[in-house]
């Protein structure tokens, strides 16, 4: 009787998370293709008729693109608010009316045997949200593809046993790289994605107040590589006074493997 968790991918090419509990099993965003899906979920022993429904957090590719063709092909409900319906419905394809629900914004709701709390996200989307888990005294919370950590967001992941953290970039590599001026720049505005070092920093005043489990997500594949965000968060904690082991443990993502289905 717990609450269980894999994130299946996590990165800049497709995002998908499996949350479960005894009677409940949701996908949050199918940012891959509806056949990496299939094939990730194997991997985990999971059969996809068996989920009861996708949650989406906003309509950018890597976090939709196969949610029609899951949707559609495994009879599943698909959950956003009213804005990311609006500007993902042509993306997508057509999703029978009774499997298309409305999931508002800033909104505690029970789902089965968990309450969902959605959050809202700065990120150059329609209306992006994320969402925490709660289930017998656990909680999970998702946070990635934002700008930067409000105070708002850190109060939603507050007492988190787990936090599934946006890690997204090395700022000195993303400023020597190879992409444009214009894209640079999205990434490291306020609508754009957080940096290893503001991920340090946001996690800090999180971590110091409950132990939790950290899993640095949403890593871009060519800004930034795992160790060096594992080494940037932990030696920003180190510098805000959290210690690794005591206060909090990190674990990586992968965007095309899934992390082992354990228990929160």
């Amino acid at each position: 009787m717990s609450l269980k968790f894999s994130v299946l991918a996590s990165g800049s090419t497709g995002n998908a998370i499996y949350i479960e509990t005894p009677s409940q099993r949701l996908l949050v965003d199918a940012g891959l293709s509806g056949k990496k899906i299939e094939k990730l979920a194997g991997e985990i022993s999971l059969d996809l008729h068996s989920l009861d429904g996708i949650l989406v957090s906003h309509e950018h590719s890597d976090h939709i693109k196969g949610a029609g063709i899951l949707a559609r092909r495994y009879s599943l409900p698909l959950y956003a608010n009213e804005k990311t319906w609006q500007a993902m419905e042509t993306l997508i394809g057509a999703v029978p009316e009774e499997q298309k629900f409305l999931w508002a914004n800033e909104k505690l709701q029970t789902f089965g045997d968990m309450d969902i709390e959605s959050f809202s996200v700065s990120h150059d989307a329609a209306d992006p949200m994320f969402f925490s888990f709660m289930y017998e005294g656990k909680k999970l919370t998702i946070l990635t593809d934002t700008g930067y950590v409000s105070e708002r967001m850190l109060g939603a992941a507050e007492e988190a046993d787990v936090l599934i953290f946006e890690s997204n970039h090395d700022v000195g590599m993303l400023r020597m790289g190879r992409y444009p001026w214009n894209v640079k720049r999205r990434i490291l505005g306020d609508e754009g994605h957080v940096s290893n070092e503001d991920a340090g920093m946001a996690l800090a005043d999180i971590v110091r107040r409950k132990k939790a489990d950290v899993y640095l997500a949403h890593l871009s594949k060519d800004n930034n590589m795992k160790d060096l965000a594992r080494m940037t968060v932990q030696q920003t904690l180190e510098m805000e006074g959290v210690a690794a082991g005591e206060d909090y443990r990190l674990f990586d993502t992968d965007p095309d493997r899934p992390t082992v289905l354990r228990e929160v």
